[in-house]
C-alpha cells in the first residue's frame, strides 16, 4: 500500500496527508461525521456508535498508510 500520510516528527501517529488519497480519506471522514451529526441529532447513542465506527476505520487506514508506520519518534529527520 502506498504512503498517504506523513509520520509525525514527535510522538506517535500520522501527520498531514501527503497524497490525494490521504486528503480524500480525511475529507470523506469529516463529511461523514458532519453528515451523521446532522442526520442523527435526535439520537445521541446512534451518533456515538457511528462516530466510534468511523474514527476506528479512519485510524486503522491511516496507520497502515503512514510513511514509516506508527512508532514513537523523538524528532530525528528520516
Amino acid at each position: 500500500m502506498a504512503d498517504w500520510f506523513a509520520a509525525k516528527r514527535y510522538g506517535i501517529g500520522a501527520g498531514k496527508p501527503i497524497s490525494w488519497q490521504g486528503w480524500a480519506l480525511t475529507i470523506g471522514y469529516l463529511a461523514a461525521v458532519v453528515g451523521a451529526s446532522a442526520l442523527l441529532s435526535k439520537s445521541v447513542l446512534a451518533f456515538v456508535a457511528i462516530l466510534v465506527s468511523l474514527t476506528l476505520g479512519f485510524v486503522i487506514v491511516s496507520a497502515r498508510t503512514t510513511r514509516g508506520g506508527w512508532r514513537w519518534r523523538w524528532g530525528e529527520k528520516e
